[in-house]
């Protein structure tokens, strides 16, 4: 079993509360994700976003969500065996889980590094699988978590707050 984390600075006490304390979100969606399931990958992360729209979320805060959910939400159903999504909203913050039925992570460093890939010529014909998934992902969010076991399953989960960073 591998973890990887990483945390905005700004926003570190806040998360670290979060994720201490585990409060109940005000609104959940759950998603379920078919294996390779192309012709609905990125339905969660735009339900998600329109949730967060109609609550008055900030537009560049929205950009950020839907940036990770979607590559998340892609990876998902590009490298696994299908899953679940889940969306918590929170008053001031979101968190997104994913989470899928294996094959998992042989090297969450690794995978983190742009450029990297295991994707297979299927999924790079259809024009994913540059390996920029997951950097995308840690670049527009506030909390990274991946706990992944190599021929197991793999939770990925984020967060980002509704206020811009300072």
């Amino acid at each position: 079993m591998a973890e990887y984390w990483y945390f905005n600075e700004a926003f570190a006490e806040e998360a670290s509360s979060y994720f201490l304390e585990r409060p109940e979100p005000v609104i959940v969606m759950d998603f379920t994700i078919g294996e390779r399931d192309f012709v609905n990958a990125g339905n969660a992360s735009s339900q998600i976003k329109m949730a967060l729209k109609r609550l008055g979320v900030d537009h560049d805060i929205l950009r950020r969500i839907a940036i990770a959910s979607y590559e998340a939400e892609i990876n998902e159903t590009a490298h696994a065996r299908g899953g679940e999504i889940t969306g918590n909203i929170y008053p001031e913050f979101v968190v997104i889980k994913f989470y899928d039925k294996g094959p998992g992570m042989k090297d969450i460093e690794q995978s983190m590094v742009p450029g990297f890939s295991t994707a297979d010529e299927q999924v790079r014909e259809m024009g994913f699988g540059a390996g920029l998934g997951l950097p995308n992902i840690k670049k527009n969010v506030d909390v990274l978590h991946i706990d992944s076991e190599e021929g197991g399953r793999t939770l990925l989960e984020f967060m980002i707050f509704f206020r811009k960073k300072s």
